[in-house]
């Protein structure tokens, strides 16, 4: 099972890694080996939010995931992306772009340390808004529940999240904006620009959130057609096959699930800059992580981890929330990136200790005989 679902991530580690070797000798290597462990710890709250929807499609489009959705993982935005965010902020060609990337790599790392207020606004709105859709909603299974209980009320008001992060997105703009960070230590005001950015991200995550839901109540109408027809096939002996989402419906969770990810991205490829400026060790390095998160989510829906361990999406969508905070605040100071790693690891590994707590806990309840209701139980936090 193990070499089944990462035996792709280990091939591409060997081949990034040799490639390394002979572009820039050891160096290229430790570099290439560095980038690769910041991009995992970076993004596997990606991989546990994404094994949730990833979870609700069928096989074929899983297969598309760890397939199309790796080039365009990959290649779209680890090479591709900082040459774009590059050509766009400095008002120059993609070929001009590319040869700056290869061939004046200072000048390269200038352009996108001045372009990364767009994209942090961007990105951290996108990512906000799944943290607050999330923590609004009222679910069975709480994990923080003196937190999530009251903001479960709150949730019943319409649009509540689309006011907040309108608010902090203007905050944004009026505070840390007004001095965000430029390359050589200055500061300049990109207040406009921010406001702009996080716009846009608002209203990509509302159109494609959009439409995934729209499908995903359309699976709901499905499996409740499904459980209708597995309670008349037992009486028969005949078995239904679960429903999952397929055609349209897939396609456009697999939408979500890439713009999710480029989202997740925006973090490790700045970040990359901090330790090297040079295109294809930064391409290698992400590449791998990349291809590990990927891995690591049909991992988690395969094994059922999300199932066993029920308090881990809360820890991965907290450490969104933290990390969308993370990217604002960023615009205008610098913050080391083992600082935004560290936060989602030690939420993430928070929630997998309280989901164990939890399940050792009803395993107990079930010795003694207990027959109460253990659809939620708290953690004791």
């Amino acid at each position: 099972m193990l070499l089944k679902t990462f035996g792709w991530s280990f091939a591409v580690t060997a081949l990034g890694l040799v490639a390394a070797v002979f572009y820039g000798g050891w160096t290229g290597f430790g570099v290439v080996a560095i980038l690769s462990v910041l991009e995992i710890s970076l993004s596997f709250d990606n991989a546990v939010v994404n094994a949730g929807i990833l979870k609700k499609m069928n096989a074929f489009w899983q297969k598309i995931f760890l397939t199309i959705g790796v080039l365009i993982a990959v290649f779209g935005m680890r090479l591709v992306f900082p040459v774009v965010i590059v050509a766009v902020s400095a008002k120059i060609g993609p070929i001009e772009a590319v040869r700056l990337a290869l061939n004046d790599k200072d000048q390269y790392q200038q352009l996108v340390t001045d372009a990364h207020p767009s994209i942090a606004a961007f990105g951290g709105m996108f990512l906000l808004m799944i943290f607050l859709d999330f923590i609004f909603e009222d679910r069975d299974i709480k994990w923080l529940g003196w937190l999530e209980r009251p903001l479960a009320k709150l949730g019943k008001v319409d649009m509540l999240s689309v006011c907040i992060a309108l608010v902090v997105l203007l905050i944004s703009a009026m505070t840390v904006a007004t001095h965000a960070h430029q390359h050589g230590g200055v500061h300049v005001d990109k207040a406009q620009t921010v406001l702009i950015s996080g716009v846009a991200g608002l209203i990509t995550y509302l159109v494609v959130g959009g439409l995934s839901s729209y499908f995903e109540n359309k699976l709901e109408e499905e499996e409740e057609r499904e459980h209708e027809q597995e309670e008349a096939a037992a009486k028969s002996g005949k078995k239904v096959p679960a429903v999952v989402l397929a055609g349209k419906a897939a396609f456009f969770m697999f939408l979500y699930l890439e713009v999710l990810d480029a989202s997740f991205s925006f973090d490790g490829v700045i970040g990359a800059f901090a330790v090297t400026n040079d295109i294809v060790l930064m391409a290698l390095g992400l590449g791998i992580g990349a291809m590990y998160v990927r891995s690591l989510t049909v991992y988690l829906v395969r094994q059922g981890t999300l199932d066993d361990y029920v308090y881990l999406e809360h820890g991965a969508h907290y450490a969104i929330g933290a990390l969308a905070v993370i990217l604002l605040v960023t615009i205008q100071y610098e913050i080391h990136e083992v600082i935004t790693g560290s936060v989602g690891v030690i939420l993430i590994a928070w929630s997998f200790i309280s989901s164990v707590i939890r399940n050792k806990r009803i395993a107990a309840a079930e010795g003694q005989g207990s027959s109460g209701d253990k659809a939620e139980v708290s953690s004791g936090v």
